[in-house]
């Protein structure tokens, strides 16, 4: 979240996709962000999750002591799989993300200022990481949006990049590379760019995922 934050940093109000909420753990980093440097915004987070199990038992789970604070949140998400505030809006839904996804693009209700794709890997879950799947986030996608993934693999960036994205890396401190995707080229900044194309000259065997596959 800090290179999306960075990168959006004159906003006062920003729409976060949280990809597969899992413990929750993007959401409540997140959120102790913005506390942590007191941060004058509001953040709207909505998040796919089909593992209605793992989101009833949040409330259970031992966090780290950093997000006690946001007790509250955790049982209400728990509870009720939403939290609201003045400043914050949290909305989990309960069910397959690429229907949720495509839902969001229907109704034409939103558009997000920031994607955190934070699925399991490819090899466990291949239809949130191919070109088809890319496609359909860039359609709910405000003009000057940022993705982030920790997966850094050259199938997923050229799945990525088929969908127009420019692709960038940052190197957090004491931590590993991740991939920023952005759609459009931005010039002055601390992510360094990744030439795809010369990427593609270089390995010939590389390609993007599919849907098919």
């Amino acid at each position: 979240m800090i290179p999306a934050f960075e990168y959006h940093h004159d906003k006062k109000e920003l729409n976060i996709l949280d990809i597969c909420f899992g413990l929750g753990y993007n959401t409540l980093a997140t959120l102790y962000y913005i506390k942590k440097n007191h941060l004058d915004i509001k953040v709207n987070i909505f998040s796919p999750e089909f593992d209605e199990e793992l989101l009833s038992s949040l409330i259970n789970f031992n966090y780290p002591e950093e997000f006690t604070i946001f007790s509250h949140i955790i049982q209400s998400l728990s509870n009720t799989k939403k939290y609201k505030d003045k400043n914050i809006t949290i909305e989990i839904f309960n069910g397959d993300a690429r229907e949720y996804i495509r839902t969001i693009y229907n109704l034409n209700k939103i558009k997000f200022d920031i994607v955190y794709q934070d699925a399991f890997s490819s090899e466990v879950n291949h239809l949130l990481w191919t070109v088809e799947y890319f496609k359909e986030i860039s359609n709910i996608l405000s003009s000057d949006a940022i993705l982030t993934t920790y997966s850094i693999a050259t199938p997923i960036r050229l799945s990525i990049y088929q969908n127009s994205f420019t692709i960038y890396e940052y190197k957090p401190l004491n931590s590993n590379r991740i991939t920023i995707a952005l759609n459009k080229k931005v010039l002055d900044s601390n992510f360094k760019h990744i030439d795809m194309e010369l990427k593609k000259e270089r390995n010939k065997t590389a390609n993007a995922l599919f849907d098919r596959d």
